[in-house]
């Protein structure tokens, strides 16, 4: 049965890229040759990745990806949807650009990734609003997070709107606190 995971990294003050949507500070955090666990999480993180069955993100993520990919085939081999409502550029690979604006749209979108999916999970790459709607309408089921000890002062949010967790796992990965939560349904 698929599950719906927004597995993501933030800074330590909740947020997924900076003022400039750019996720560069995620690379300047460094990790010790002796840091203990941070090849487990990194493991962890890489087979998750692995095992989604589809991607869903937004048009600023996507647009991340594709600066930093330069111009090469899309890196994940499973259907990718990029909720936009801008013309973006296209790389090879299984892409598909929609919008869901409505609660409905979204609805529809996801189950039609949870047939793609086939029973794996469906990985919610970014978009702190994408995430926080999955979740307001129950489609979210848990939230994986790698928080990196830098602050940023703003930028993107890690969650655009309130979200329940109840705490799962929490544990030290070289300089990241790796924190998973279910996604609490009312």
């Amino acid at each position: 049965m698929s599950r719906t995971v927004y597995e993501t990294a933030t800074s330590l003050d909740g947020f997924i890229a900076d003022q400039d949507n750019s996720l560069e500070w995620l690379f300047t955090v460094e990790s010790e040759p002796e840091d203990e666990g941070h090849g487990e999480a990194l493991d962890r993180t890489e087979e998750f990745i692995r095992g989604a069955g589809a991607i869903v993100m937004g048009a600023t993520t996507y647009e991340w990806i594709h600066r930093h990919e330069g111009g090469k085939p899309w890196p994940y081999q499973v259907p990718t949807w990029v909720l936009t409502h801008r013309n973006l550029p296209r790389v090879a690979g299984d892409l598909r650009f929609t919008s869901a604006d409505t609660d409905q749209e979204l609805q529809d979108l996801h189950a039609d990734m949870v047939r793609a999916a086939d029973g794996r999970d469906i990985w919610v790459v970014g978009g702190g609003r994408i995430a926080a709607n999955l979740a307001r309408l129950g489609l979210l089921d848990e939230v994986s997070v790698s928080v990196a000890p830098v602050s940023l002062g703003g930028g993107a949010p890690l969650l655009d709107g309130r979200v329940r967790l109840k705490p799962l796992e929490a544990k030290l990965a070289g300089p990241f606190a790796c924190l998973r939560y279910a996604v609490v349904r009312d």
